[in-house]
């Protein structure tokens, strides 16, 4: 019984350690050849060695190829940037001598225009001297920086510098033609409001001529007369205010010109007519002592007519004339004393009498507003005073109106 229940441990224990097998158990390999046999025992410590230098060739190939594949990519990437530096020198190199060649053009002018003692124009040429030296001898240095292809770069650099410079002023120009219509338009706006003043002003005076004609014109009615500014005018067959034609594209422009001209015309032939008109007073200061018409005569005291205006003033205070013309006489008469009389070769004409001087002879031409004598009372006179009469057509017209006409 006892030997049974050993043969049972025995059996459950090799039972055990069928199933529990180790992690490198013993091999045996058996090589046949020629009919022997030959068995090679490998222990378990020869495979877990063999294992492990497996693992460690294993991990020492894959560290090996991350390191190559690393270091591959950090030369091309260096041989990349080094590629681009040797680019970027060549690139600013050129760049530089085709600057220095644009700048050296600019000294040559200069020198030419006689600054070669120019202090600060010496001490950049001798900078750029020394900074192209050391470009060449860099250059000569290194085979990457050969000098055709220097060269060939400068002068595509010194092109593209020069298209900058054309582009940019051109850019500088059209900035300048945008400025320039700019100030065009605003320069048409001044023209405008300029020419819309001269408009109101030459119409302005025109008008204030045409008034005064108006208001002279009223005492000719009551003889029948009219006096007509443009019945002087020369008519040679064509005529009408002279209008140049406006040399502007602007229509807006040119309609005002033509008014404003047409304006200017207009005005410079009413001051030209108004100057042989009789207008205004013709001594300073003065009181009326006699108006034009019926009047009692102050010597004989009975009613007479008075052709004239008297106007009582100072002994020696100055006559002028009311207007443009000719002395017709200046002389002396017993009854208007000393007389000047003075045609304005438009239909009117005047008489100045009992002057005390006078200062014009027969024929004389004188001028609107000129001095011809002093007041007096010569004649047939009572006292200081200046009898003045205007005609038109040879008729007497009432003086006053023409007095205080204002232009």
């Amino acid at each position: 019984m006892k030997s049974l229940s050993k043969r049972a441990k025995n059996k459950t224990k090799v039972k055990y350690n069928k199933n529990k097998k180790p992690w490198f158990s013993s091999k045996e390999i058996i090589f046949r050849s020629g009919g022997h046999a030959r068995v090679l025992y490998i222990s378990s410590k020869a495979q877990a060695f063999m294992l492990a230098v497996l693992i460690f060739i294993a991990a020492w190939t894959g560290y090996s190829y991350q390191v190559y594949n690393h270091s591959g990519k950090i030369i091309l990437n260096k041989d990349r940037e080094l590629g681009e530096t040797r680019d970027a020198y060549v690139d600013l190199m050129t760049e530089f001598m085709a600057l220095h060649k644009n700048i050296n053009s600019v000294i040559t002018s200069i020198d030419k225009a006689g600054i070669k003692n120019n202090t600060n124009v010496q001490v950049y040429k001798s900078q750029v001297k020394v900074v192209e030296d050391k470009i060449k001898q860099i250059t000569e240095e290194k085979e990457w920086a050969n000098s055709d292809k220097i060269n060939t770069k400068t002068t595509i650099s010194e092109a593209l510098l020069q298209r900058d410079i054309v582009s940019s002023e051109r850019d500088a120009l059209k900035q300048q033609l945008k400025n320039l219509s700019a100030d065009v338009d605003e320069i048409k706006r001044a023209e405008l409001e300029v020419m819309k003043k001269l408009e109101e002003v030459a119409g302005a005076e025109v008008t204030k001529i045409k008034r005064a004609i108006g208001t002279i014109n009223k005492p000719l009615k009551d003889k029948g007369l009219y006096f007509n500014p443009l019945a002087n005018k020369k008519n040679k067959g064509q005529g009408g205010p002279y209008i140049p034609t406006p040399q502007v594209k602007d229509k807006k422009l040119q309609e005002k010109m033509s008014v404003v001209f047409e304006n200017l015309e207009n005005w410079d032939y009413y001051k030209e007519v108004i100057q042989y008109v009789p207008i205004g007073k013709p001594v300073w200061s003065y009181w009326i002592t006699s108006k034009f018409g019926s009047r009692n005569d102050p010597f004989k005291n009975s009613q007479a007519v008075h052709k004239g205006i008297d106007l009582a003033s100072r002994t020696g205070n100055k006559i002028n004339s009311m207007a443009k013309g000719k002395v017709l006489r200046a002389n002396f008469s017993s009854t208007y004393g000393n007389i000047v009389e003075i045609d304005h070769e438009n239909g009117f004409k005047t008489k100045y009498a009992h002057m005390h001087k006078i200062y014009i002879k027969k024929g004389d031409y004188v001028g609107k507003g000129e001095t011809i004598g002093e007041v007096g009372s010569t004649g047939r006179s009572t006292g200081a005073h200046l009898h003045y009469e205007v005609l038109y057509m040879n008729k007497p017209v009432d003086p006053l109106p023409f007095i205080q006409s204002k232009l």
